[in-house]
């Protein structure tokens, strides 16, 4: 290696540690911890804790985190007087585990559309992965100090109550990881004899190219790694997962809906209140499109699954859009109403934590009302999603 990012290894692992939600601090279980490490400087460029597990998206929120500058991000945790974390930039190589998560169509597309180079581990070649595992090892070590640690295995458990000694939120543990990460950057590195940062800063100073590839704007560059869907236009829109989506922007295109196949669009699952369609002119850019119904909450991809499967034990043969939001309202009351809140209960909770209601903009027109003779047809749920 000759330059700091010119290769850069990305694994992912199940914390050793057990987590409480931020309501009334009770156990929710292990999140997972995606990773990467930069190979010639040893900096750890990004992370991203999760609840959900490794995914096409956790890969893209990693990535994110890896290539934009970190410093609103830490602001937000409110670390912004201790730390300071100057590495990022678009990878040249990115080098990973043949895991089906790091196949994905929409790994190999968003990589493919940035100029970074997808690169295996050979089967049976585990060394080629050592150095993202072994500072894997590193923060798992460090983890086993904190209260609620599960250890690496039951023997060194022993009697140790992982869930009544439970403290740290999923947030805290983020706060928690960034510290440990400016310590480890500004500490020695036995095989650099110099710090990570400091071998950092000796091989950035004259690359003016780094700068350059910083992304500026975290969620677009996420959207070209977000799981993708395909979908013929109809005259209300797109239909998926028996959820309409409709914008303006695509007015211009209905009109010519016949001729322009299936487009390419992208889903975040983890908020399903707006898609991102694929310019089918240019083929470089990305159109946001809300829920048709503005009035509908955002939900995540686990939620309607949930509902759908609810409404199909309930005999529903069809499902329509008002009965899928009816029965996730149904159910986030029940979660919220039960005298004895569950483990899995309180997990999905803290999972749509992030989810914020859709505003509808000022200039927002409605599309077209359904009439007789309407092309908007039923979809089968599920039948050609990019796993994720």
């Amino acid at each position: 290696m000759t330059a700091v990012l010119q290769q850069v290894q990305i694994d992912h692992t199940v914390v050793d540690l057990m987590i409480v939600d931020e309501y009334d601090r009770a156990p929710i279980g292990r999140p997972y911890l995606t990773i990467a490490i930069d190979v010639l400087s040893r900096c750890i460029p990004g992370f991203v804790v999760t609840l959900d597990p490794p995914s096409a998206v956790s890969v893209g929120l990693c990535l994110g985190r890896v290539c934009s500058d970190k410093s609103v991000w830490i602001d937000s945790l409110g670390l912004g007087a201790d730390v300071r974390w100057p590495m990022a930039g678009k990878p040249h190589r990115l080098y990973i585990d043949n895991a089906s998560e790091f196949k994905s169509e929409a790994l190999q597309r968003g990589c493919e559309q940035h100029g970074i180079d997808l690169g295996y581990r050979p089967p049976g070649r585990p060394h080629y992965g050592g150095i993202v595992e072994r500072i894997i090892g590193t923060v798992m070590t460090q983890v086993h100090e904190l209260p609620g640690t599960t250890f690496s295995n039951p023997t060194q458990r022993g009697s140790y109550d992982s869930d009544s000694k439970a403290a740290l939120t999923l947030r805290e543990l983020e706060r928690w990881l960034v510290l440990a990460v400016a310590a480890y950057h500004a500490e020695v590195h036995t095989g650099l004899r110099q710090s990570p940062a400091a071998r950092w800063t000796s091989s950035t100073d004259a690359d003016s190219a780094l700068a350059s590839s910083t992304v500026v704007d975290e969620t677009a560059f996420l959207v070209d790694f977000l799981p993708v869907i395909r979908r013929r236009l109809t005259r209300t829109g797109f239909v998926i997962d028996h959820i309409q989506y409709f914008a303006n922007a695509l007015k211009p295109w209905i009109a010519r809906r016949e001729t322009l196949g299936q487009f390419v669009i992208r889903r975040d699952p983890r908020d399903l209140s707006r898609v991102w369609v694929l310019d089918p002119d240019s083929g470089g850019g990305y159109i946001e499109v809300p829920y048709r119904t503005m009035s509908h909450p955002a939900v995540t991809l686990w939620e309607h699954r949930a509902a759908v499967t609810r409404l199909r034990e309930h005999g529903r043969a069809h499902i329509d859009e008002h009965a899928l939001f009816s029965m996730i309202d149904k159910m986030r009351e029940i979660a919220t109403s039960a005298q004895k809140d569950t483990r899995r209960a309180r997990r999905n909770r803290s999972r749509r934590a992030h989810l914020s209601s859709v505003v509808t903009s000022p200039n927002a027109m409605g599309p077209p009302e359904l009439g007789p003779g309407t092309d908007d047809v039923s979809v089968p749920i599920f039948d050609d999603i990019e796993e994720w």
